[in-house]
């Protein structure tokens, strides 16, 4: 996810609204129309964003970490007990392809993934450790790992209660399990919270998981071959966009199953180059991050300012909890919802475990934090907010100074990534947004190319225009997503309970066997 740099858009724009220079100036429409929006959606974004009070703690990220923390415990580890036998499933090894759905475990997982994978992996990580220190990287690994128990909880639901229709495709998703699931348990409210969860989905699958990607390739595309109109960008984007998507979740799926694991072993490979050139920093760094995760070692906040930046990263990284990622998975060729829960676990293991805690260790090891050699503390920077760092970068430059500090060329490199993250974050939320769309109109092939269309059309305007309370009222409504999901999959959690105890004893006994070796 990305909601964390965006949070900064509307800040910004109301910080130069705020200037007496700025305010003699009559604004122009885009202005108007900007604090219009902002003035309207404001509460709403504030409200989902909101910290508890006298901390800068967001209650939403609790309701994340909480969740994935009963579940965690409900299914007595299962992210530990089931993880090879995810990876087995994964590998294909007991998949029928006989089995209803549209795509293999493995395009699941890689659809899935390519919507959480992303600017937030980059950027977002240096956030953390630059607001919260190396002790954050040890904070974020931990809610990665509970938030591992809420991918399968609701992906798990996502494939039993899916439609299958006759031409070979599903819909499937939270707006169905609510519906279907509560009505079945004989519980009220379940389509009530589904039109919810759908509507909050569209807004964000227009926003957060199109426009702030548009917005950001374009900039990374304008820094290295200089400014240009966002239109053009948008256009060219559009256009593939759209190429991709016209073919429905197959198409999409051999794209992302293509586009995740390059540009994913990319970075991870150029990450452990670094990491194994500078072996022998190895041990102090990971010393940093214990020893950072419980005292601080100085850092705005200490222990606690290190506990919120890990679980912020990881929640606002794998949106475990949130609901999106159970829509892709729904579509996967299998007849034992249980095995998608058991897929789905990886993505966080993947996203946060993995890819973060590299740019985490890289930015650690090439020391682009300042110490004081007296204390062997970090030293803040001159407001007192942040660690300051050696050239003064923040963000998605910093992340490019650790890397560049050690391949020159690296920054071309991540502008590249950067690109592809974006592209592939679009083509996944189409996906999330036409099954909410559909579920709201209906399904039928004029209807889903309407939708095809308004999204490439936001695009253009994403990459065009600086829309800064946009973002943030989309990427609320990505989060508030997770209050409906997460409140849907206590009342749900004991049907997977149950899936999981069939499952397990049919594998015990052999009645569950390898389709491959």
């Amino acid at each position: 996810m990305k909601s964390i740099k965006t949070l900064g858009l509307s800040g910004a724009a109301a910080a130069l609204l705020a200037n007496p220079a700025f305010a003699q100036e009559a604004p122009g429409l885009d202005e108007k129309i900007n604090q219009a929006f902002a003035n309207l959606t404001g509460p709403f974004v504030s409200f989902i964003f909101a910290p508890f009070p006298g901390t800068s703690f967001p209650w939403i990220v609790m309701w994340l970490v909480v969740a994935a923390t009963v579940f965690t415990l409900y299914f007595a580890f299962v992210q530990m007990r089931f993880f090879s036998h995810a990876i087995s499933l994964v590998k294909g090894d007991y998949s029928d392809p006989n089995d209803a759905g549209e795509v293999s475990h493995f395009q699941a997982l890689a659809t899935a993934l390519s919507g959480t994978v992303g600017l937030g992996n980059i950027a977002g990580v240096a956030v953390a450790v630059g607001i919260g220190g190396p002790g954050a990287t040890f904070w974020m690994i931990l809610a990665g790992l509970l938030g591992m128990a809420s991918k399968f909880t609701e992906c798990t639901l996502g494939v039993k209660y899916r439609n299958e229709y006759e031409d070979g495709t599903v819909s499937g998703g939270p707006m169905y399990y609510m519906s279907k699931g509560f009505a079945e348990l004989g519980l009220p409210g379940g389509k009530i919270l589904a039109v919810l969860f759908s509507i909050f989905c569209i807004l964000g699958a227009l926003g957060g998981g199109n426009m702030f990607q548009a917005n950001q390739a374009h900039q990374q595309i304008a820094g290295i071959v200089g400014d240009y109109p966002g239109w053009i960008t948008g256009l060219v984007f559009a256009a593939v966009v759209f190429m991709v998507i016209v073919g429905g979740l197959k198409s999409i799926a051999r794209v992302t199953e293509k586009v995740v694991p390059f540009m994913g072993i990319l970075y991870v490979a150029t990450a452990l180059v670094i990491i194994i050139m500078n072996a022998d920093m190895i041990g102090w760094a990971f010393g940093q991050i214990f020893a950072g995760a419980f005292t601080g070692l100085g850092v705005a906040g200490g222990m606690v300012g290190a506990l919120i930046q890990g679980f912020k990263r990881a929640a606002f990284s794998n949106e475990a909890g949130v609901g999106s990622a159970a829509i892709a998975h729904s579509a996967v060729r299998t007849k034992e919802p249980i095995t998608e829960g058991f897929v789905s676990l990886l993505e966080p293991f993947i996203d946060t475990v993995v890819i973060c805690t590299m740019t985490a260790l890289v930015i650690i090891i090439t020391q682009q934090l300042v110490i004081d050699p007296a204390t062997g503390l970090y030293v803040l920077n001159e407001a007192g907010t942040a660690i300051a760092t050696v050239d003064g970068n923040s963000g998605v430059s910093l992340t490019s100074a650790a890397f560049g500090s050690a391949f020159s060329w690296f920054p071309y490199i991540l502008a590249i990534a950067v690109i592809l993250f974006a592209f592939s974050t679009m083509i996944s939320w189409s996906y999330y947004g036409l099954k909410a769309w559909t579920y709201l109109f209906g399904e039928g092939h004029t209807k889903e190319l309407a939708f095809k269309l308004i999204f490439c059309v936001f695009v253009v305007i994403g990459a065009a225009a600086n829309l800064g309370p946009v973002i943030d009222f989309s990427d609320a409504a990505i989060f508030a997503m997770a209050v409906v999901n997460v409140f849907a999959l206590y009342f749900l959690m004991k049907v997977v309970r149950q899936e999981l105890a069939s499952y397990s004893a049919r594998l015990k006994s052999g009645e569950i066997r390898k389709f491959a070796d």
